[in-house]
């Protein structure tokens, strides 16, 4: 019993763990959109800096999942646990390597910018932001609703990247002087579309955690 105890009490630790990294993670997207919007160097700055302590806990999680598959020898609903612990640090990761990403590009757009993707580019980065919101409360509570519902909205953020791909791409004929900087734009949402399909992975995730079987939902 006393064994199985410490094994329930290092999972809940596991959890909170994740939901800690999944928080950094939050934190920096909000901030490089931030960053964007107010031209904040400060702000990028912080994202940048801010990757490393994304990094050195994902790797600790990533530890704490093998030691525990090799010592307590997991099966059934724990070993899913493990196994679905160490897939949503590593969507995790790549999605603070993309606010990063961004926080970079940011600082390369130009000030006099079009208007129309500036107010389509915060729009994604809020939809991006719910997705992951999302995805963590349906890790917590089991949630397979939820995480359905989430990864539908990965549709409009597709639909969004697709309307300000082509605004872009519109905006740089007609204006070829701004080509060099206005990509970034381009880069960032494409950035901000993949960290909505980082989320839609944590989504499939969390039905397998639940039920035992992968769906693929984007």
């Amino acid at each position: 019993m006393s064994t199985r105890v410490t094994f329930d009490r290092e999972l809940r630790a596991l959890q909170q763990d994740i939901l800690r990294m999944g928080s950094l993670v939050e934190q920096a997207v909000y901030k490089a959109v931030e960053a964007l919007v107010k031209r904040d160097p400060v702000l990028a700055k912080e994202v940048m800096t801010g990757d490393d302590a994304i990094d050195a806990l994902r790797l600790a999680i990533e530890n704490r999942c093998v030691r525990l598959i090799a010592t307590q020898q997991p099966i059934a609903r724990d070993l899913r646990t493990l196994v679905t612990g160490i897939k949503i640090i590593l969507n995790l990761e790549r999605m603070g390597d993309h606010a990063v990403d961004i926080a970079r590009a940011a600082m390369c757009v130009c000030k006099h910018l079009p208007p129309e993707p500036m107010e389509t580019i915060p729009r994604m980065a809020r939809l991006v932001q719910q997705m992951l919101k999302d995805g963590l409360d349906a890790y917590v509570y089991d949630d397979i609703n939820k995480a359905r519902a989430m990864c539908l909205t990965d549709d409009e953020v597709d639909e969004l990247f697709n309307h300000t791909f082509s605004a872009l791409v519109e905006y740089m004929e007609n204006n070829p002087h701004t080509v060099a900087c206005v990509a970034y734009l381009l880069m960032i949402a494409r950035y901000l579309e993949r960290i909505a399909d980082r989320a839609t992975n944590i989504g499939e995730d969390v039905i397998y955690l639940v039920t035992g079987e992968w769906q693929e939902l984007n």
